[in-house]
């Protein structure tokens, strides 16, 4: 990641706080055993280039004990995977691997016959779709830890990372010792560290696994987003439970088209999932449902394995109902989350929990009890009105916020909303369109604009919202997100509810490629409290 001081592109505000830079490796095992190089070309079906380029040693001789596709972060023994990508192939950066102490080079033709391999000295595994063997190969690296975890995969556009919390709060009051793997953070056994993607790369992701399994792991929740089915960093990893919880638009930078982005998420139940669990309120999770699927559904009338009857919100501000199971299995249920997509949420956990054998008495203390940061996360320090901080960055998202705050709202709603850069450029409209017909009030801002021109971006949020109708909210533009929560708070009366919408758990903001330090629920309180300063 560069690091440049020339300040935020053209149609920002204020110039954001000093940049960081993250440059951890992935966390690796302690304890290896050296695989021969022989034994991956073999199961791999990869061809060898070695002794014909005079390779220092016998192939035979060679022993693999790690795998990285980054050529910074290779260690002795390593296997670097050189991929081709949209800019560059990775068999440019070999030389650097080489140096490190790289064993031995995965690539393809094209990789091969790259001037930094021409000569490598090392053995060089060829293979016609490299990154779709690596996980395979990464998996056999690190002694396939998946096998000796319960790693329970959750897909889907919306919902992943609180239904994985929901998992793991409800694993930690059965007594598991618990992984996480997700957007917002990844733990082991309790301890945390920081997420780069929602799902790690092959190689990070089985070396991850494998540390969770010398660290006494049993259960993983884990997030598995379409880019990393499309890309084959689930390739080599076994899951007890595949989990799907809903689709809508998002990532159509990526995918073609709405069909290509389902088929993506539905390689999660291709047969690499044990049991495959699925909610039925859409279309696109009645089209997974085989006679073994295990089904999910908080619609009235509608059949399925598990359901939610008698909702209501208790004098605190939980939603109560009760969960139905298998078996004539009830379970009264309270929840901290607002929002009727919550209790889908809850009651997708409460069949993956039960499949991973939690009680009904465990399943409920562990909704009862769950933190899920930067999703519905209210922000309260003695205000008379709510304060909210979401994730929500596409336009069903978004809809579904506003609307399970709009019935808890006394007084108006006002929105605080931005859309990224670099990403899918026909939510935009829909994100603000979303948010303005739920809205009394909307301040368009901006999020990570990366390397787009951050007032275009805003100007495809305005048409959107302004295209909303009568019906629609007052609307303002104020570019700085400081600035832009700072004004939404100080509008706030007595019963109403602010809602910062779209960078939830992020502490950076993107500016042409320099991520700053930025967190919306910092912001929040800090105008919160300047708030509440300034009328006492």
């Amino acid at each position: 990641m560069s690091v440049n001081n020339d300040g935020p592109r053209a149609g920002t505000g204020r110039v954001p706080d000093s940049p960081v830079k993250v440059t951890a490796a992935p966390p690796r095992p302690a304890r290896i055993e050296p695989v021969p190089l022989t034994t991956l070309v073999a199961r791999a079906d990869a061809r060898l280039i070695a002794d014909d380029r005079g390779v220092r040693g016998a192939a035979a001789d060679v022993a693999v004990t790690g795998a990285t596709l980054r050529a910074q972060q290779v260690l002795p023994g390593d296997l670097f995977a050189a991929l081709p990508g949209a800019r560059a192939h990775g068999a440019d950066f070999a030389a650097d691997a080489i140096a490190s102490g790289a064993a031995a080079v995965l690539t393809d033709e094209a990789g091969a016959h790259r001037p930094a391999l021409a000569d490598a000295g090392i053995p060089v595994l060829v293979h016609p779709d490299p990154r779709g063997v690596l996980g395979a190969v990464a998996a056999w690296i690190y002694g396939e830890p998946s096998l000796e975890l319960s790693v329970l995969g959750v897909t889907g556009t919306s919902g992943k990372t609180t239904t994985a919390y929901l998992i793991e709060s409800g694993l930690r009051a059965a007594g598991r010792t618990t992984g996480l793997i997700g957007t917002v953070e990844t733990r082991i056994a309790g301890e945390r560290l920081a997420s780069a993607f929602t799902t790690p790369e092959a190689p990070d992701l089985q070396a991850l696994l494998a540390v969770m399994v010398e660290q006494g792991v049993t259960h993983v929740p884990m997030e598995v987003s379409s880019h990393a089915l499309a890309l084959g960093r689930a390739n080599g990893t076994r899951f007890a439970v595949g989990a799907f919880t809903n689709l809508s638009q998002d990532h159509l930078d990526f995918h073609r088209d709405m069909e290509e982005y389902f088929a993506a998420k539905s390689l999660l139940f291709d047969g690499r999932s044990t049991t495959e669990v699925v909610v039925i309120d859409g279309a696109w999770g009645q089209a997974l449902v085989t006679e073994h699927t295990v089904t999910v559904s908080t619609e009235p009338g509608t059949s399925a394995t598990w359901t939610a009857s008698d909702f209501a919100i208790t004098g605190t501000g939980e939603q109560s109902f009760v969960l139905h199971g298998p078996g004539g299995l009830a379970i009264p249920s309270t929840l901290p989350l607002p929002g009727a997509f919550n209790i889908a949420n809850a009651t997708l956990a409460a069949a993956i929990l039960d499949t991973a054998g939690v009680s009904g008495q465990e399943i409920a203390d562990g909704l009862a009890s769950v933190e899920v940061p930067g999703r519905m996360e209210r922000v309260y320090l003695g205000q008379q009105f709510t304060a909210v901080v979401d994730y929500a960055h596409k336009p069903a998202a978004v809809a579904q916020a506003l609307d399970a705050l709009r019935a808890r709202a006394d007084g108006r709603v006002i929105t605080v909303l931005g859309c990224g850069g670099d990403r899918d450029t026909g939510k935009r409209p829909l994100m603000g369109e979303a948010a303005a017909k739920r809205s009394d009030f909307l301040i368009v801002t901006d999020d990570n604009p990366r390397s787009e021109d951050p007032a275009l971006i805003r100007a495809a949020m305005l048409a959107g919202a302004r295209s909303a109708g009568g019906q629609a909210a007052e609307i303002a533009e104020i570019a700085d997100r400081r600035e832009a929560i700072a004004h939404a708070i100080e509008l706030a009366l007595p019963g109403d509810v602010v809602l910062i919408a779209g960078k939830g758990h992020e502490t950076g903001q993107d500016f042409g490629g320099v991520v700053h330090p930025f967190s919306d629920r910092d912001e929040l309180e800090a105008a919160i409290r300047h708030r509440l300063g300034a009328h006492a």
